[in-house]
This record gives C-alpha cells, sequence and structure tokens, in this order.
C-alpha cells in the first residue's frame, strides 16, 4: 500500500486519540517507504543473478542433452557389437578346426583303401591329438579329476564306492571328462567318488 492510501485510511478511520499518534503513524510509515527503496535495487541484482543462473542451466541441460544422446549411441553401438559377437563369435574358433576337419576328410578316404588296422589307429590318434591341441589353443581345458578332492563346482557324482584304498571324498575314476575355459566350466566331470568302507 502507498503513502498516500495509507494516510488516507488513516484519516478515514481516525483510530488516534491526538494528533501526535498520528504523526508517530506517519513517520513510521515514512520510515518503511525509505526501507522498501533498496529493495529495488536488490531486485536489480537478483535480476542479474537469474540470468547468470538461467546461462548455467542452459549450459547444463545442453550439455545433459548431449550426454544423454552420446549415450544412447554408445548402447546402441554395444548392442550391436554384441549381436555381431553372438552371429560371428565362433568364426575364429570354426577356422581354427577347419584343418582338423581337412585331416578327419583325409583319413576317411585313406581308410578305405588300407588294410593295415595299425595304420588306422596311427591315423586315428594322430587326428584326435590335433583336435585336441587345436581346441587347447583356443582355450578349452579338460578338468582334472581323477585322484583328486572330489569338487562340486567341477565335478558330478554319478557313482559312490566304498573304499579303503582312497580316502572319503576322493574322485576314484572319470565317467566323462569335463572341460572348462578360463574359470567357467563347460561340462563338469561326471565322476565315481571314494566313500568310507
Amino acid at each position: 500500500m502507498s503513502h498516500k492510501k495509507k494516510t488516507e485510511t488513516i484519516k478515514n478511520n481516525n483510530p488516534f486519540r491526538n494528533k501526535e499518534e498520528f504523526d508517530e503513524q506517519q513517520e513510521e510509515l515514512t520510515e518503511e517507504t525509505v526501507e522498501e527503496e533498496p529493495v529495488e535495487e536488490q531486485t536489480e541484482e537478483n535480476v542479474s543473478q537469474d540470468n547468470e543462473l538461467q546461462k548455467k542451466l542452459d549450459v547444463l541441460n545442453s550439455q545433459y542433452v548431449r550426454l544423454a544422446a552420446d549415450f544412447d549411441n554408445y548402447r546402441k553401438r554395444q548392442e550391436q557389437e554384441r549381436e555381431n559377437l553372438l552371429k560371428y563369435g565362433a568364426e575364429e574358433t570354426l577356422k581354427k578346426l577347419l584343418t582338423v576337419l581337412d585331416n578327419f576328410d583325409r583319413g576317411e578316404k585313406a581308410v578305405e583303401t588300407l588294410d593295415d588296422c595299425q595304420k588306422v589307429k596311427e591315423s586315428f590318434s594322430l587326428v584326435c591329438n590335433q583336435m585336441r591341441e587345436t581346441l587347447s589353443k583356443i582355450g578349452l581345458e579338460e578338468i582334472d579329476a581323477e585322484g583328486k578332492e572330489f569338487n562340486p563346482a567341477m565335478h558330478e557324482a554319478v557313482m559312490q564306492t566304498p573304499s579303503e584304498e582312497y580316502p572319503e571324498n576322493t574322485v576314484i575314476n572319470v565317467l566323462q571328462k569335463g572341460y572348462k575355459i578360463g574359470d567357467k566350466v563347460l561340462r563338469a566331470a561326471l565322476v565315481n567318488v571314494a566313500t568310507k568302507g
């Protein structure tokens, strides 16, 4: 409310008993008006601060939009790479196995004309060893089980045999070999485990 309106309201309502009270009230109103003036200067400061904050907000917002777009592109690239890996990931492995396959083909043709069983055994053994070496180069490892303590993470007990010869929970023999690649078990070894005799 402006000073003039306040004064008019005071005169109309006349809540004061004498002129002194009225003058005191008028002085207070004048002081209030004087105190209000710096608020206008402060408002100009606030406007400039608001402008600065708005600029900072705009910069941050554009950075966020750019970052979100970059992340979206990264996610799409990763998805595409994952699809390609699933689709073509076996390519290198298969290339390494092609030489083994070639040797199987050669061996098959050679066996047709061979009468010597020993030669067949040698050829078969040669190809088997080549296959093992190739798979080993790819990263395939046979799980060592026989004579070892039973490990449920790598062995699957399909038989238990009471034994005095082996300590309890020792793998007596392997019924089917197990394989791993690095720390990942591809197939657990099927084993026979010793129990107390």
